[in-house]
């Protein structure tokens, strides 16, 4: 607790003069994000930085795995997130992101087995037994850091097919007032990839840049 409070403080000392006209403008109108992003709540994501956003332009909804629980109606804390975002914040974009090493979906790979001593954990991981489904009949022959890569991807694919099942997301893709995005992150190298949904492949959004060569001049 002593590093959060004392970033607490160099917070206030040091960032906040920076963006003093930011923070104050903000806090006397409402809000209005840009998009919704359905990501991890791992503690090695942050979203804000690897988008290089300002505050107030994400609306985030974090949870383990990203997952996103098919409509049902029922009282739960994703579907009223979703719900406020497109119909109070008037989102343009949702974006469901995944992630490298992500625990979530190694869990899920060993669920319901490996989770006995988990039965919270067990019954949100039931949002993904499509993507488990999925990986067993398609990637058998993975293993490792890309047996879970190829799991969280297809788990952002999964996610968004649960969210066009949300009546606000559905009527509004159907007016092309919303559109959805497949993101994965790749913690140890900065890497971005979307889904491209004419291709079927995930390419880099945010691909290191050469730089350019210079000529030799003779002297």
């Amino acid at each position: 607790m002593d590093r959060l409070i004392s970033g607490a403080k160099r917070f206030r000392r040091r960032e906040y003069p920076v963006r003093k006209h930011t923070f104050e403008r903000l806090a006397k109108k409402s809000q209005s994000p840009m998009a919704l992003m359905v990501t991890c709540a791992d503690s090695r994501v942050i979203p804000t930085l690897f988008t290089d956003s300002d505050p107030g332009e994400l609306f985030l909804l974090r949870n383990a795995g990203n997952l996103v629980p098919p409509y049902s109606g029922a009282t739960c804390g994703a579907a009223a997130t979703i719900e406020y975002s497109v119909a109070v914040l008037n989102v343009k974009h949702i974006i469901v992101c995944g992630h490298s090493q992500c625990g979530a979906m190694t869990g899920i790979l060993n669920s319901p087995s490996g989770l006995d001593d988990l039965p919270s954990v067990a019954s949100w991981f039931a949002h993904a037994e499509s993507t488990r489904r999925i990986v067993n009949k398609k990637y058998r022959h993975l293993q490792g850091d890309d047996l879970v890569r190829a799991t969280a991807m297809e788990n952002v694919l999964v996610q968004l097919g649960h969210l066009r099942t949300h009546p606000h997301v559905a009527s509004r893709l159907v007016d092309g007032e919303i559109q959805l995005h497949g993101w994965y992150y790749d913690i140890g190298t900065g890497g971005v990839f979307a889904f491209d949904a004419e291709t079927g492949e995930w390419n880099e959004l945010n691909p290191v840049e050469e730089p350019a060569e210079v000529e030799a001049v003779e002297v």
